[in-house]
């Protein structure tokens, strides 16, 4: 089975979790890292003949153009991550419309290629943000991937279905959703998609869970990381809280090792392939989040 292999592509300095320790009028004086981070990624799947999809944040691409290029021209997919990297239930629906629609019109001009595809600052269409939906499918938006069916402190949508599904908005219009990955452990959905999962579970485990994932729902996972977890050397930001600053640092010298097995163990391709393929076995199940 074909998974789903995605990058959010933002810099080390735009992670919700630093968001009160770090303003966006502070973006621009703190040194990039992520030209760099993302050529080593597009290095990597370029070596092991991987394909991807690359969520891109559009404050992301408008500074730095040449890399929304190298992403389409090496054949990955291009998908919106929003602009501004707001958590979406903490905006003004005006406001997530005008970035969604920001995003997706300056991706496409860039990459020449149409944009399918969103997720959310920090997984952040929860049970606050469900209008935002509703959104996607009238800007033209094909599938999201934002929704995490887990209890977190930032994110998740408990009970959400766990695979690739019809997304019934509120205001009763459908988008494909493809959730981020969970595994049954015993009675416990466990988060395991990726990120900051990846780096704290010993990689057998990751292996395990993933496997166990496809195995027992018969449905392909979707797997992300950021350019800055490659990226040990990354500058600290002293000031974070302390949970904040464990989440973001944690084994980042293990993240790219770990990387290069999990690209060996399991078969990868973009989000949009891969929804087509699952597509192709017949319909969808449809949730309808406008009843939760």
């Amino acid at each position: 089975m074909i998974n789903a292999l995605t990058v959010d592509v933002e810099d080390y300095f735009h992670v919700s979790a630093f968001a009160q320790t770090l303003s966006t009028a502070q973006w621009e004086q703190l040194p990039s890292r992520l030209e760099h981070n993302t050529g080593t990624l597009l290095d990597l799947f370029a070596e092991r003949g991987v394909h991807a999809t690359f969520f891109v944040l559009g404050w992301v691409a408008e500074r730095f153009p040449a890399v929304v290029k190298a992403i389409a021209a090496a054949g990955h997919e291009i998908a919106s991550h929003g602009y501004s990297h707001q958590l979406v239930y903490l905006q003004q629906p005006q406001v997530f419309a005008d970035e969604a629609e920001r995003s997706k019109k300056l991706l496409e001009d860039l990459s020449g290629c149409p944009v399918k595809g969103y997720r959310a600052a920090s997984y952040s269409i929860t049970d606050r943000s469900l209008w935002a939906l509703d959104t996607l499918v009238e800007l033209g938006y094909e599938y999201d991937s934002s929704i995490f069916p887990v209890y977190h402190d930032r994110y998740g949508i408990p009970g959400a279905p766990a695979g690739i599904h019809v997304a019934r908005a509120p205001n009763g219009g459908s988008i494909v959703e493809f959730p981020l990955t969970t595994a049954r452990l015993f009675k416990w959905r466990l988060p395991v998609a990726g990120g900051g999962y990846f780096r704290l579970y010993p990689y057998w485990l990751s292996r395990l869970l993933l496997g166990r994932s496809v195995k027992d729902a018969d449905h392909p996972f979707i797997f992300y990381l950021h350019p800055w977890e490659v990226d040990p050397g990354q500058p600290r930001i002293a000031d974070a809280p302390l949970l904040s600053r464990f989440r973001h640092y944690l084994n980042l010298h293990r993240c790219q090792g770990r990387l290069e097995h999990l690209i060996r163990d399991f078969s990868f391709g973009r989000t949009s392939d891969v929804i087509a393929a699952y597509q192709a076995r017949g319909p969808l199940p449809v949730y309808d989040y406008g009843r939760r």
